[in-house]
């Protein structure tokens, strides 16, 4: 007991006391035990049991069985429809991938009565050759076939765009040669629908070699299609086992269309207006709707010419009725050919009209208005001050490259002269004109006289002068700078000369250091170009785009899939019929809200292998973009998920690399294609990618490094030269981090007299072999060069390069 009677404290436990185990006595807690031990708490594990209810095995094994079930009953559905009455007809694409093959012969063989088809007509799409109507009774389908020639790219990849399937057409030896390797290239970038590959011949040749021609062209194409099925095509049996796989192979979606109402015209005619001599009219394009429903109000966008409005749609009686009962009739001249008389009786009735109030405008640019950057209009006495300034300014001649400082000590006997025009450089935002200012170099252009003496030299001697007839001497020059350009890029990154005749800080003024490019804020609608004002942008174009494609898939509105309807165009011009009666097939594909719209869009890209010419930022491409098909001068960028992106000089081999082009809006997914044009009309694959985004506000940032050379060093103190050639722009430059190839970090102290010399501090002592660099950063953005008429490119040529390499060297 304590000494002055107060109760002890007893004692407490602590954490390490010990803890015998429980008597084992074989028993297990009751389910009451355990509730009054955890006293009403309920552990996780439980909760989400019961929030599962989780159920017995056979009753998994019934839900699992119930959703094969569905899936396969959707599947059906699907193919049932494909083809037949309540469906559009299955449109076939026939492609030649070599020039010893036709597609010719594959559809003769196809009309053949040993096939089982009724051929209903032998022009069935206006304007398009060797299109006709397949009937098949035994299969409950209808076809429509149509050969297309693959010299007209353009061409090409309209047709895949609308095409249920394609048949590729083989070479029994070699498959495809190099202009089909190209149009493969092409067609798998775009998205590629079902397909099948077939070969003609292999029955000329002796049975042991047909087996080994067969074996040797399948291991051959597995490289590029791994699942698809190779038929030989010779006999009127293969070609029935031909036309049953396409009408049950599973069809192969492709996001762009299957969320837009899309149509193959099949029968055109165009009515000009009667205002005047404009050059406008209504085109009446007739076809089968694939897709989704097409609305009225809808615009609709005629791929490689513009976006139009609808007036009406009508409902035509169908071309091709899948009539098995129909007389059959022998065509003269073409054997015995089945043959369906078409000669029913037409009606046309009309379906909807158009509702002025809801239909959608063609507004691609906003309004802009001139004066909404004007907040108050200058007062008489502020115009008066800058008259008075005007008049009061002394304009002197100086020599080239003199400073303020030192232009006051001149005297100006002509006070009427004027200034040197440099200056006008300060309001020039061209990056390319700036780059090659700095890009002049004085031993540049002594190494270009030598070679032009060593190659009149040459030509005096007689020395391949039937090569050199056919050679552009400006085009051979104009890439071997390119490709210098390209290699001085790669060896020494973003890196530019100060310049000896204009302040830094007048040259750079427009760019501004950054403590750190990832975490250093960037203000995004700082200092917008005045084409900004001609976009449009979404608070959030990804909430944006779910929610039009969610509308989009249950809308059933409007002309249904696999009817066939007449589309009324408005204000057309003439020169679509011209495209329509040379041979090239109309395409049309209804819009989406808001995609009519011109904005930012963000492409991302992988150079094409094929493709080795330097590709540089600004330079005019032809974009491939879904439906779309237009010219541009696009900017390049780094791929990352930062908030800040570098600008990339060139289009980089490497790496993917995101694409900004002014365009119209389009909801991805969507496939993108990038064309460089040649000087004598012929497209150049140049990339592959797809659609990434919407953004006007993504920060694009280039970057320019100057560098400077240590000229003494004392221990973490170094002199510093060449990096700038006057005390003014040391002092401009001084809040800039400095930074060294071999990894210091610095910034400048002071500046060591009037000749650009200045002191620097590194974290750690410099290396004479390094070198002190400067990075400048400045926002870009693309050139607006949208122009949606594009050429059509002239038949393609495989191109060599032609520059040596010792031409590459020289720089070394």
């Amino acid at each position: 007991m304590a000494a002055n009677g107060e109760k002890q404290q007893g004692h407490r436990p602590g954490i390490y006391k010990q803890k015998n185990k429980g008597h084992k006595h074989g028993k297990h807690r009751t389910k009451g035990e355990l509730e009054r031990e955890n006293k009403g708490r309920v552990p996780v594990t439980v909760l989400s049991k019961k929030q599962r209810r989780e159920q017995r095995k056979m009753d998994r094994r019934h839900n699992a069985n119930q959703l094969r079930r569905n899936k396969k009953d959707m599947v059906l559905t699907e193919k049932r429809r494909l083809g037949s009455k309540d469906g559009p007809p299955h449109l076939v694409a026939v492609v030649p991938l070599h020039a010893q093959v036709s597609a010719c012969a594959v559809t003769k063989l196809l009309r053949e009565e040993g096939t089982g088809g009724i051929v209903h007509q032998e022009q069935l799409i206006s304007g398009v050759p060797e299109s006709f109507g397949l009937l098949l009774p035994r299969f409950k389908q209808r076809f429509v076939f149509m050969n297309q020639n693959t010299a007209d790219l353009h061409s090409l990849l309209d047709i895949v765009k609308v095409a249920d399937s394609l048949v590729f057409v083989l070479d029994s030896t070699e498959g495809w040669d190099s202009y089909g390797d190209y149009c493969l290239s092409c067609l798998f970038a775009q998205g590629l629908p079902s397909h099948a590959l077939v070969c003609l011949g292999l029955t000329d040749l002796p049975m042991k070699k047909r087996v080994e021609s067969k074996r040797a062209l399948s291991k051959i194409t597995e490289a590029r299609f791994p699942d698809a099925r190779l038929f030989s095509l010779d006999t009127e049996q293969e070609a029935t086992l031909l036309l049953r796989h396409l009408g049950s192979q599973r069809q192969r979606k492709l996001g762009f269309r299957s969320r837009r109402s899309h149509l193959l015209g099949q029968s055109i005619t165009f009515t000009p207006n009667s205002e005047g001599n404009t050059g406008l009219g209504t085109l009446c394009v007739s076809g089968y709707v694939r897709g989704c429903p097409l609305s009225v109000d809808r615009l609709v966008h005629i791929s490689g010419h513009g976006d139009f409005q609808l007036s009406q749609i009508d409902a035509p009686s169908d071309p091709l009725p899948l009539n098995i009962s129909a007389p059959r009739v022998t065509k003269p001249g073409k054997g015995d050919v089945d043959m369906i008389d078409g000669g029913t009786e037409e009606t046309t009735r009309v379906l909807m009209r158009a509702d002025l109030s809801r239909r959608e405008s063609l507004q691609a640019e906003a309004e802009v208005d001139p004066m909404d950057g004007e907040q108050t209009w200058p007062t008489e006495a502020e115009l008066l001050e800058a008259e008075e300034a005007r008049k009061n300014k002394r304009v002197m001649k100086v020599p080239k490259g003199t400073s303020d400082y030192q232009a006051t000590w001149i005297v100006d006997e002509d006070e009427n002269g004027e200034l040197d025009g440099d200056s006008s450089d300060e309001d020039d935002d061209d990056d390319d004109m700036m780059d090659e200012a700095m890009e002049g170099d004085e031993d540049l252009n002594s190494q270009e006289e030598e070679e032009e003496e060593e190659v009149c030299a040459s030509e005096r001697a007689g020395a391949g002068e039937l090569y050199d007839a056919n050679m552009d001497k400006a085009a051979e020059e104009e890439g071997l700078q390119r490709y210098r350009e390209a290699r001085t890029n790669e060896m020494f990154p973003d890196e530019v000369d100060t310049p000896l005749d204009t302040p830094a800080r007048i040259r750079f003024q427009r760019y501004r250091g950054l403590k750190s490019f990832r975490a250093s804020p960037w203000d995004p609608m700082e200092n917008l170009p005045p084409d900004y004002s001609r976009i449009f942008q979404f608070q959030s174009f990804e909430r944006t785009r779910r929610r039009i494609l969610t509308e989009a898939a249950a809308e059933d509105e409007g002309a249904m899939v696999g009817w066939y309807v007449t589309l009324h165009i408005i204000d057309v011009p003439s020169s679509v019929m011209d495209s329509v009666q040379s041979g090239r097939p109309l395409v049309l594909v209804s819009l989406l809200p808001h995609e009519q719209k011109m904005s930012v869009m963000h492409l991302l890209v992988r150079r094409h292998p094929s493709n080795t010419e330097p590709i540089k930022s600004k330079e005019e491409l032809i974009f491939h973009c879904g439906f779309r098909r237009f010219r541009a001068s696009p900017i390049f960028s780094q791929h990352t998920s930062a908030d800040k992106h570098k600008m990339e000089r060139f289009l980089r081999p490497d790496a993917p690399t995101v694409v900004s082009v002014y365009a119209p809006i389009t909801f991805n997914p969507a496939g993108a294609l990038l064309f460089k044009q040649r000087d004598d009309g012929a497209q150049d694959l140049v990339a592959t990618g797809s659609l990434l985004s919407c953004d006007p506000q993504r920060i694009v940032l280039k970057r320019i490094v100057l560098s400077g050379h240590p000229f003494k060093i004392n221990r973490r103190s170094a002199v510093v030269r060449y990096m700038f050639f006057n005390r003014d722009d040391i002092m401009w430059f001084k809040p800039v981090e400095l930074r060294t190839k071999w990894g210091r970090r610095g910034h400048i102290k002071e500046a060591l007299g009037t000749h650009g010399h200045m002191k620097c501090v590194f974290d750690n002592q410099l290396r004479s072999q390094d070198t002190v660099l400067m990075n400048l950063y400045k926002r870009v953005y693309p050139r607006w060069t949208y122009d949606p008429f594009v050429a059509l490119p002239l038949p393609w040529v495989k191109r060599e390069v032609t520059v040596e390499m010792q031409d590459l060297d020289d720089m070394e």
